[in-house]
């Protein structure tokens, strides 16, 4: 998984020119920081988010290190930049060489980047996680690790066109977890062609035997312009009819709570409290001596995430990376090569900077996608007594689609299912 929210509606204007977006200040925070890695092994199918597979004599891996930490250095001085949560995502983000990451992590602390961050999280993939590599990040400041589990059953991998073997999960949540690496989210797919009801559980009762902290569990999805849709479209791929969909998520729902997780946001979930004794490693010969756990935070969601549902700033940086800052919002085009030439300040595309009705429909938008919901207060202050989507709640609540508490407005369990029709009601 990368950015949640790295789709953005096309616009006509570019942040760092003079045609009508900000010139932004010292006086504009960012407290969220992205960094697209883009580099993958292979192209996973199903897979719409920007990304390189370098081949041959090709490697621009070196430049982009160097083009990433420029477009760092510009932004640390125009903007304050002192982000509580940093994430790197791509792309797979343990695909970048040892020493390159050694030299992105040198700057990120020369810059003071991460004199703040409570939460460092670094994506990665199974067969790119080595013991060296989960030390080396842990000694350059990285405390949390998510890891793209995606499935444990091979026929849902070769579906997915993942490439991993599925003993590999369990050998990286060991690798993390002896370089002191213990705050873990693992990535779960499921309603994936072919898959079963008892392949889903399978899956979820061999994440829940890990004992990550952190779960993110997404239905498959046909996005434009992947490799997936292509073969959909020729009849290639049969997707799975809805009720099948629905029981998936529905075992999904039960499973995980039964496992101890909270569910937080439609598809992410966290473990309270912090769980006791890990897996041992299955040859702890070939692993260093586990380093000493330190303490887990007390809320173990996803920080950085939450700063995009509750729609904070955030700044992200690399080729395609986007960015909200006080209500502008933008990403850098996504294409390598463009990137590198524009260095350091990307061309930008994208722009949009909403109006005040369109942020109200978008903060309801994200904020119903988080258990907690919508503050009954927020909405008194920001929706007139005549705006149209009263009604539309009044509506959706006698549907047993959204329910009011003394304090919040929020999804009821019915509503998790068609999540996205009611959100859709209140843009």
């Amino acid at each position: 998984m990368a950015h949640p929210l790295q789709a953005i509606s096309t616009a006509d204007a570019d942040p760092r020119s003079t045609a009508g977006p900000p010139r932004f200040t010292p006086e504009t925070h960012a407290r969220a920081l992205y960094l697209h890695l883009p580099f993958c092994f292979h192209k996973c199918h199903y897979c719409d988010f920007y990304s390189v597979v370098e081949r041959g004599d090709t490697d621009r891996q070196d430049a982009f290190t160097d083009a990433l930490i420029a477009e760092l250095t510009d932004w640390s001085r125009r903007i304050t930049l002192r982000p509580t949560t940093v994430f790197a995502g791509g792309g797979t983000p343990t695909y970048l060489r040892p020493e390159l990451w050694d030299r992105l992590l040198t700057a990120l602390h020369g810059l003071n980047l991460l004199d703040h961050a409570a939460e460092f999280t670094v994506e990665a993939n199974p067969e790119t996680v080595t013991p060296a590599l989960m030390k080396q990040l842990a000694d350059g400041g990285v405390n949390r690790v998510s890891i793209g589990a995606q499935s444990f059953q091979r026929e849902s991998l070769k579906a997915l066109e993942r490439w991993h073997d599925p003993d590999n999960v369990g050998r990286a949540v060991d690798a993390c977890r002896a370089a002191g690496l213990h705050n873990l989210s693992l990535d779960l797919i499921f309603a994936v062609p072919g898959q079963t009801l008892a392949m889903l559980e399978d899956d979820l009762a061999r994440l829940a035997e890990l004992r990550p902290t952190h779960l993110s569990t997404y239905g498959l999805t046909y996005e434009p312009n992947t490799a997936l849709s292509a073969r959909l479209r020729l009849g290639q791929v049969t997707p799975l009819d809805e009720d099948t969909q629905r029981a998936m998520y529905q075992c999904v729902l039960d499973r995980l709570q039964a496992h101890g997780f909270e569910h937080y946001e439609i598809s992410n979930w966290a473990r309270q409290p912090p769980p006791g004794p890990t897996r041992t490693a299955s040859d702890p010969a070939d692993l260093p001596r586990p380093h000493a756990a330190p303490p887990l935070p007390a809320d173990l969601r996803c920080r950085h995430n939450l700063a995009y549902w509750r729609n904070q700033n955030w700044l992200g940086v690399g080729p395609a990376a986007a960015s909200h800052l006080g209500g502008h919002r933008w990403r850098n085009a996504p294409n390598l090569n463009t990137y590198l030439k524009t260095s350091p300040t990307p061309t930008a595309e994208d722009y949009e900077h909403l109006p005040p009705d369109q942020r109200v429909g978008e903060q309801l938008m994200l904020g119903l996608r988080l258990a907690e919901g919508v503050a009954l207060d927020w909405l008194r202050r920001h929706l007139p007594a005549d705006d149209r989507r009263h009604d539309a709640i009044d509506e959706m609540i006698d549907l047993n689609l959204l329910e009011r508490t003394p304090a919040r407005l929020r999804l009821t369990r019915a509503g998790l299912f068609v999540a996205d029709s009611v959100i859709a009601k209140l843009l």
